[in-house]
């Protein structure tokens, strides 16, 4: 079996349903967004609107997208802040997941704003020519549109297919200037991750290999975008109940200043420059 179609049929099982849906992903996924990852696109969206004077709608896409929780966020948040939102895309290869998005979609999201919301079969690796084809729109409809584009414990699949630069290309050429591209993974240095111990035992080194900070960074400052901040943080598992999130969360922010560089993930956070750049 060819890597592509070992990642199709584990993103297809009924286990990792379980991991990705929000009723039983766990606590932690749910305070990452509200207290790790949250800022972090709170802070693109203030930077879009203050420094971009963005007065327009905002377009919005998670690529590996999974049950769309991170885009579901998102759409909520900016909704709260009474920011227009124009249209939210969630994309990933599993039909699987891809369904599961869609029924958290109806119950997540009020009535009057499910047309915004589109969740549609993409690859990372063919990002931009899978959602022409999925959203019935050309590349230059779709080229410079989206505002803030999302990938959380994903690109790491790009980059063991090698397609890493193809994805972060399709991100730079979909991002409008002065847009952000915010992708989230698995810090390679982090020591207690038990499904990359039992990958390293099972699979291949094609199928179970991180990528280094840097690594993670590359592609997109060679796609063209700049880098603004890289760097190892979270200490909170997505998995997270009981005593387990408890400790992470009294923990996690003292381990991020004495240990980052062994956290959870590794972030990078990209800027299309703008115009006056």
């Amino acid at each position: 079996m060819d890597d592509r179609n070992a990642y199709l049929e584990e993103y297809s099982s009924e286990g990792v349903l379980k991991i990705y849906s929000p009723q039983t992903a766990g606590k932690g996924i749910q305070y990452n967004l509200a207290h790790t990852y949250g800022p972090i696109y709170a802070k693109a969206v203030n930077d879009i609107l203050v420094s971009e004077g963005k007065k327009g709608p905002f377009r919005i896409l998670e690529y590996g997208c999974g049950a769309g929780m991170n885009l579901l966020y998102v759409f909520k948040m900016l909704l709260s802040k009474n920011i227009p939102v124009d249209m939210a895309v969630g994309a990933d290869f599993s039909q699987p997941l891809i369904d599961a998005a869609k029924n958290e979609q109806v119950s997540a999201i009020s009535p009057e704003h499910q047309n915004k919301i589109k969740f549609v079969l993409a690859a990372n690796e063919s990002l931009l020519e899978d959602l022409t084809q999925q959203l019935l729109l050309t590349k230059d409809a779709l080229s410079n549109t989206f505002d803030i584009i999302i990938g959380v414990n994903t690109f790491r699949y790009a980059c063991r297919l090698n397609r890493q630069r193809e994805c972060a290309d399709a991100i730079a050429a979909l991002l409008t200037q002065g847009g952000y591209s915010i992708m989230i993974d698995m810090n390679k240095d982090f020591p207690f991750f038990k499904t990359r111990h039992k990958d390293v035992k099972t699979r291949p080194l094609s199928q179970s290999w991180l990528p280094s900070l840097k690594e993670y960074a590359e592609p997109f400052a060679q796609a063209g975008l700049v880098i603004v901040r890289k760097k190892n943080f979270c200490w909170m598992p997505h998995s997270a109940e009981g005593v387990r999130y408890i400790v992470a969360r009294v923990l996690g922010p003292i381990l991020n200043i004495v240990a980052s560089r062994f956290a959870m993930r590794s972030l990078v956070v990209a800027k299309k420059p703008s115009e006056h750049e």
